[in-house]
């Protein structure tokens, strides 16, 4: 589905007594639902999108990922929304009418140390430096696909402790180990079960080489084996994630593979 200039994957909105989107400036726990539709202490999230396609579209991504939704179209009362709503995690578009998302994370960060998701189009070294010393968490760069949102959304909030640590990120990478999932630059990847279990292995590792013995431990469970066998798979690892992006698995001559991004 494309929300307005923005390519996303289809989202499915349910109307009707089963689940009814909030309106702008309409709190979730006053229109979610049946009693019970969703737990009261699901974690929060903000947005803050002025394309009300795209923003309807994320809000839906979430409610269906079970979290309370808080949408607004700018930051004219982004105080008072943060006060109120107390979320756990925001997700800003740069470019607002009114405040800027940049302006609106600085008001945000006086107030709480909540992680902060910005979305734009801009894509240069200077506007993510930006985005990042205005107090962003991650960086989204439009058009992208809903499913890569919603992966960067669960991993910040893992790693603020808002939910179990299952997702983390390399680079471009998104990984949910939860949901055995992979996405890199915006499209999910269909990685054998082999193959993902390198690509954990290697990634929780980011920096540090790690052996074809130790992986032939974790992925395969025993250590004496043909070590063309490891080579064989991160050969084809390698191949599905450098299909959407630049190299990430880099071979160490004679001890292993290491990760750097």
């Amino acid at each position: 589905m494309t929300f307005g200039h923005i390519a996303c994957q289809t989202v499915t909105i349910r109307v009707g007594p089963a689940m009814l989107p909030c309106p702008v400036g309409t709190y979730a726990p006053r229109c979610s639902g049946p009693k019970g539709s969703r737990p009261m202490n699901a974690p929060r999230v903000l947005v803050v999108e002025d394309d009300p396609a795209l923003r309807d579209g994320i809000a839906a991504a979430l409610r269906d990922d079970r979290y309370q939704v808080h949408a607004e179209a700018d930051g004219t009362s982004i105080r008072e929304v943060v006060n109120a709503f107390r979320p756990d995690l925001a997700v800003l578009d740069v470019r607002l009418p009114g405040p800027s998302g940049l302006s609106l994370a600085r008001m945000i960060r006086d107030a709480s140390p909540l992680p902060i998701i910005f979305l734009t189009a801009a894509d240069s070294i200077e506007d993510r430096l930006s985005g990042f010393e205005a107090g962003g968490d991650d960086y989204v760069v439009k058009p992208f696909a809903m499913a890569e949102l919603m992966a960067r959304v669960r991993a910040l909030l893992r790693r603020s402790g808002v939910l179990e640590s299952e997702a983390w990120s390399v680079d471009d990478v998104v990984v949910d180990e939860a949901a055995r999932t992979v996405v890199r630059a915006g499209r999910e990847l269909e990685l054998t079960r082999t193959e993902f279990d390198l690509l954990v292995a290697l990634g929780r590792r980011k920096g540090r080489v790690v052996t074809k013995t130790q992986l032939l431990a974790e992925v395969w469970g025993f250590a004496d084996f043909d070590p063309n066998l490891v080579e064989v798979h991160v050969s084809a690892l390698r191949r599905k994630l450098e299909q959407h992006g630049s190299r990430l698995v880099q071979t160490v001559r004679g001890v292993g593979y290491v990760i750097r991004a």
